[in-house]
């Protein structure tokens, strides 16, 4: 599956993604989860919230790792 679009339509929902779309002034990315899709259009949920992607505007695709546990706090004056 070398294919971007191959990816995500065989990826199951829920997986975590980074998704390279185009815009006007280059390109950006989607890190998330793949919630939903469909013939047109994929929706990863992001930190910053849930996004649509036109699928004819991908041009890379891929699952990624879990996320690092979050770091303990440092306490200070110890």
């Amino acid at each position: 599956m070398n294919h971007p679009l191959d990816f995500l339509t065989a990826a199951d929902l829920g997986t975590r993604v980074v998704v390279r779309t185009r815009i006007a002034d280059g390109y950006t990315d989607a890190l998330g989860y793949l919630r939903s899709r469909n013939a047109t259009h994929c929706t990863v949920e992001t930190k910053r919230g849930t996004v649509s992607l036109v699928l004819a505007e991908v041009v890379a695709a891929k699952e990624v790792p879990p996320p690092p546990p979050p770091r303990p706090r440092r306490h200070v004056g110890d």
